[in-house]
């Protein structure tokens, strides 16, 4: 069913939610006419931080404009009339509008009405959502959020009963103190007038005394019982925010740390904020409340205890307040955990509160500074270490802008470079790429007329500094051993040392799987074999590493036996061979990869001559080989070519290398090669060129009879054999006539 449909049927307070999603920003009558068409477009396609999707908004902006035109010519009659004459004024102001905002605000009007929708749907058929109990999570929140407005709403009544009693009660003080003024005035009166008055005054102010008396009782009772209704309220409050701020909004941080190893998105904030909107709400009534009940309690004292109960109710809703705010100043957008000096890069700060306490009304100001880790342990122990920074951030101070449309207020940092870093002295074997930094974003804001002032603060993740690409692969380990591995609430940057194996595999498949872009992991023998080379071991059973610990020196640390790298640079190395340039072959199953030497030679000498598969080479970094089981010399024998690497592939691609070599016929198991590459394969130049020329044509050969071309480890080395770049410029100084062919590419 359509969302707007479904929108549609929406009832209570979920209606007008939906409702107040429109105005003259985005009339509701665009959203009806409109509904299938902004349905049906990419708008999560569109990334707002990214100017270059400029394009892609303005596109979006000029169909909703041609949507507009088209809908308002044929509308008929009297109200078609005025419907038409209020979409044309909406197609001419948008005509000059830009187009991210509107993409915005349609994003934030098409999430909303989903939220609602599912929240209704979970409400009416709570088992029929996610088997992960999310929507049973929701549907405990919003219950005690129903709970809280009841309670709010409770005490709001008897604030008023009290205040009303108040007043009536100071009215008839009023009236004994002018009693007691004509009781006074008799003094002067004759006693035979005097005593009849006297009688009748003394017996009113009798009455009306003890009246007060039994009233102040029972004002005190009331401000005891309403001082007793703030603290239940307050409990409930405060456990409602512990549920979101320590337990959803640090679930929605730790999924935002994993999605820097390739984990799903962390999903958006508008649930979390309309959550933490709602608290800063009825925390605020209820702090409005305590304060009222304070200013009634000055101007009427009465002795007793609750006094010291209302300056206590007072610190413990002004901490919870405080205690809200600065939780909902988070990162949005995270900066790069991989910072390399000299290069822009942005960041998104947001605070969940902002709209609701009107902060935007003096819109404040965020600071960026990057800190040491000790810095950063300093700043959570709440020592000075103010206008102290390990280095220099330029562009790094921005405004928080209020999005109407949205209601959110963030501050967009989009041109921040770090110019210099400053390093502290390293311990033990630690490198440079194993120090991490963080990125402090703090800024300071009134709320209340200045009634509160807070200075907000929050770290990023742990950022680690390069200053060159070759030291991206050992920043890129420590970042991914930092975000599998922390804990909530840990001290910066703390890391287990060691972990399970396991543990680790689940991170590797992780990254290796967001690399690639590939539903195809790392499957269980794959695990194995990676198990084997961390540990150097030669076990095949893969119970036997469930309880083996890997330390973070065995993963990137110390180097393989009998290499020159860790165990990690070599895994590295495969990811990005495979991003660049063999995500399709991986996603076809056409590479087996994760293979060791004589596992290829056992898999292959069972097929027939000419078979071969593809594996990682365990001796080159990024490499990968052609295995093949031939007849040669009498005997048969596994054959593998030197490995390729990234360099090889930019020349010509894996697909035109094996359509190349004709002794290679089978991929194994029994695929012929054709059907596997040939749809890779770059199509055959035509040799007649317009101006004269024939164009050369680069071919890989390898010529198996000579066993000469193997080097010490059985592999055929094509580096020995040719020298492409030499053979090409050979070629070209050849008359056209000449032909030429190349062993490698």
């Amino acid at each position: 069913m359509a969302l707007w449909i479904q929108a549609q049927q929406l009832q209570g307070d979920a209606l007008h939610q939906m409702q107040s999603l429109y105005g003259q920003h985005f009339p509701i009558e665009v959203r009806h006419y409109l509904a299938q068409w902004l349905e049906a477009q990419p708008w999560d396609a569109i990334d707002l931080e990214n100017q270059q999707d400029e394009f892609k908004a303005k596109r979006l902006l000029d169909g909703l404009i041609q949507e507009l035109q088209r809908k308002a010519e044929h509308q008929m009659g009297e109200d078609g009339f005025l419907l038409k004459i209020k979409l044309g004024h909406y197609f001419v102001a948008r005509g000059h509008c830009i187009s991210f905002p509107l993409v915005r605000c349609v994003k934030h009007i098409l999430y909303t009405e989903q939220r609602l929708v599912q929240e209704a749907s979970n409400a009416s058929s709570p088992g029929s959502g996610p088997v992960d109990g999310t929507p049973q999570r929701y549907q405990q929140i919003n219950q005690t959020f129903e709970e809280l407005r009841v309670m709010t709403h409770d005490t709001e009544n008897d604030l008023r009963k009290l205040q009303h009693s108040q007043e009536y009660f100071i009215i008839q003080y009023q009236e004994s103190l002018r009693i007691q003024a004509q009781l006074s005035s008799l003094a002067s009166i004759p006693p035979a007038e005097r005593v009849p008055r006297e009688s009748g005054l003394q017996s009113r102010k009798s009455t009306l005394e003890a009246w007060l008396t039994r009233e102040a009782n029972t004002l005190q009772k009331y401000r005891q019982e309403l001082a007793e209704k703030h603290q239940k309220t307050l409990a409930l409050l405060r456990k409602q925010q512990t549920v979101i701020v320590d337990d959803e909004l640090i679930q929605w941080k730790r999924r935002q740390q994993l999605t820097g190893n390739g984990g799903p998105s962390e999903g958006g904030l508008d649930i979390l904020q309309a959550w933490c909107e709602k608290l800063a709400d009825m925390i605020w009534q209820n702090r409005q409340q305590i304060r009222r009940v304070e200013h009634l309690t000055q101007q009427l004292p009465i002795p007793g205890p609750t006094e010291e109960l209302l300056t206590e109710l007072n610190a413990t809703v002004t901490d919870i307040i405080s205690a809200l705010v600065t939780s909902t100043f988070i990162i949005e957008k995270q900066p790069p955990q991989v910072l390399k000096t000299q290069t822009k890069f942005s960041a998104t700060v947001r605070l969940l509160v902002g709209g609701k306490l009107n902060v935007h009304m003096n819109p404040p100001q965020v600071k960026a500074t990057i800190v040491s880790e000790q810095q950063a342990k300093a700043l959570l122990k709440n020592e000075n270490t103010r206008n102290e920074s390990s280095g220099e951030i330029l562009n790094n101070s921005c405004v928080m802008e209020y999005h109407q449309t949205t209601g959110t207020l963030s501050a967009h940092f989009r041109t921040m470079s770090l110019k210099r870093i400053k390093r502290s002295d390293r311990r033990g074997a630690e490198s440079v790429t194993e120090e991490k930094f963080t990125v402090l974003f703090e800024s300071q804001f009134s709320v209340g007329g200045n009634e509160l002032v807070f200075h907000v603060k929050t770290l990023s993740l742990p950022v680690v500094v390069i200053v060159h690409g070759s030291q991206d692969n050992n920043a890129t380990a420590t970042v991914l051993w930092d975000n599998a591995f922390s804990e909530p609430g840990r001290v910066p940057f703390v890391v287990p040392d060691k972990v399970l194996w396991p543990q680790l595999c689940e991170a590797l498949n992780m990254k290796y799987k967001s690399e690639v872009h590939s539903d195809r992991g790392l499957s269980e023998d794959i695990l194995v074999f990676l198990a084997q080379k961390a540990f150097s071991s030669s076990s095949n059973n893969p119970e036997d590493y469930c309880n083996m610990t890997i330390t973070w020196s065995q993963f990137n640390r110390e180097s393989l036996p009998g290499r020159n790298f860790t165990f990690w640079q070599w895994f590295d190395g495969v990811i990005e061979l495979m991003k660049k340039h063999l995500k399709s072959h991986w996603n076809d199953g056409a590479i087996l990869g994760f293979l060791n030497k004589q596992q290829a030679q056992d898999m292959l000498m069972s097929k027939p001559n000419s078979t071969f598969l593809l594996r990682f080479s365990d001796s080159e970094i990024g490499g990968i080989t052609i295995a093949w089981v031939f007849h040669c010399a009498g005997e048969r024998m596994v054959w593998n070519l030197m490995p390729f690497t990234t360099k090889d592939f930019s020349i010509r691609s894996l697909a035109d290398r094996i359509s190349d070599l004709n002794h290679l016929l089978f991929l194994y198991p029994n695929q012929p090669k054709e059907e596997v590459f040939s749809r890779y394969c770059t199509p055959p130049n035509s040799k007649a060129v317009g101006d004269g020329y024939v164009k050369p044509e680069i071919k890989q050969v390898v010529k198996v009879e000579n066993d000469s071309m193997l080097d010490t480890e059985g592999e055929f080395d094509l580096e020995e054999t040719m020298d492409m770049a030499r053979q090409v410029e050979e070629f070209l100084r050849q008359p056209m006539e000449t032909q030429w062919s190349g062993q490698q590419s």
